[in-house]
């Protein structure tokens, strides 16, 4: 697949939560994960927090779909998360209320797509 006009090129993980959190003012923060579940990259200074909570919710999904699921939106009184998987990474973002949900999940996939076409680095 080539690149979106105007897609940046992500060559790291970090680079694509970058991306991310420069694209949503909605974005409390976001994490990706490699397939195998190790968080590649995530806001904050420290990434481990997402690893559970981001391993958990990926899993849920997974678990009422029956397979591993595209992506999932989940929203709430305080908040909305994400999970989209794209080639060999999962993202998992945590949004303000009423996020667009279509424009969060398509801004989570191209950051994940050129991560992949670029064979991102964790």
């Amino acid at each position: 697949m080539s690149a979106s006009v105007g897609a940046p090129s992500l060559p790291d993980a970090d680079r694509a939560v970058a991306y991310l959190e420069e694209n949503s003012s909605e974005l409390r923060g976001c994490a990706i994960f490699s397939q195998a579940g190790q968080v590649l990259a995530a806001s904050g200074e420290d990434p481990e927090p997402w690893g559970e909570a981001g391993r958990e919710l990926i899993a849920a999904a997974d678990a009422a779909g029956g397979e591993p699921v595209a992506h999932a939106h989940v929203a709430t009184g305080d908040g909305e998360a994400f999970c989209v998987r794209e080639g060999p990474y999962v993202a998992v973002a945590v949004t303000d209320r009423f996020t667009l949900s279509s424009l969060m999940i398509f801004d989570i996939r191209i950051a994940l797509r050129q991560l992949a076409a670029a064979g991102g680095r964790g």
